[in-house]
């Protein structure tokens, strides 16, 4: 799943890669899945989109969306984004794949559930604009204060799993960058938030803040894929990868459990559940 990390290294390689090309052809839903879901028509896409120019793309939150003259698309979290030069093989089944006119393309597809939108001036989606309109992590307006607001009278009785990463307290930040923002702050993800004492919610902050930069400036997690399907650099302490082995601390077993409907990854011993 896209996240913060991945987001930003997409739109980021969008820029590089895509800024300027002009469509050619566009082909939506040719493999219909119940769980992607568009905005109108996918067949509609083509005349949307077909013969307009990549102008540049933005990330807000877990989100990427690319301006593409006038209509935007915004690709939620649950899509895939990959870039086929010109002769490459593409993939049989995908959800969206724009062809430009120098016959490379722009190949989406969703595993789980995904909406690939294209949205025309004056149209809205509220998941994405309540990641526009919130602070990102990144961002000097994200800072302590910000984020001791958020401890309002519902958040203060979630456990700190369900704080992080529901309800977009925190937009693109979810279940995979949890688990070492967590793992930094020495914080179990059941640990009730109300139990944190003021030095804790600190280190949490801060490990908000410091991980997310360290994802970043890695290409993402080592979890995710790129534009061109590469595996970012940064390497996750905790994930399906590192589940049962030694805790890079410590040196006992990390352990997988599932929890809110998704698993969670930790370290009994360095994340203590008080």
């Amino acid at each position: 799943m896209i996240e913060l990390p991945e987001s930003r290294n997409l739109v980021q390689q969008i820029n590089e890669t895509l800024k300027g090309k002009k469509i050619q052809n566009v082909t939506a839903n040719k493999s219909p899945h119940k769980f992607v879901w568009f905005n109108c028509d996918p067949e509609s896409y083509h005349g949307l989109l077909t013969g307009k120019s990549i102008l540049y793309a933005a990330a807000y939150g877990g989100m990427v969306e690319i301006q593409v003259e006038d209509i935007r698309l915004v690709f939620h979290e649950g899509v895939n984004m990959r870039y086929y030069f010109p002769g490459e093989e593409l993939p049989e089944k995908h959800q969206l794949h724009i062809e430009f006119d120098d016959f490379s393309s722009f190949v989406c597809s969703v595993q789980m559930y995904g909406a690939l939108l294209a949205l025309s001036e004056g149209q809205t989606d509220a998941y994405n604009e309540c990641a526009r309109e919130k602070p990102s992590p990144f961002s000097d307006d994200f800072n302590q204060s910000y984020f001791l607001s958020l401890l309002n009278n519902e958040g203060i009785k979630l456990s700190a799993k369900a704080f992080l990463a529901t309800k977009q307290r925190i937009p693109g930040l979810g279940n995979g960058v949890l688990q070492d923002i967590l793992f930094n702050a020495r914080v179990h993800p059941k640990r009730k938030m109300n139990t944190l004492s003021d030095d804790e919610l600190t280190s949490l902050f801060n490990s908000i803040k410091s991980t997310l930069f360290e994802m970043t400036i890695n290409g993402g997690r080592d979890t995710e894929k790129d534009l061109f399907g590469c595996s970012g650099a940064y390497r996750t302490i905790l994930s399906a990868k590192t589940a049962g082995k030694p805790c890079p601390v410590c040196g006992g077993a990390i352990i997988r459990e599932a929890y809110l409907g998704g698993n969670v990854y930790y370290c009994p011993e360095c994340q203590k559940l008080k």
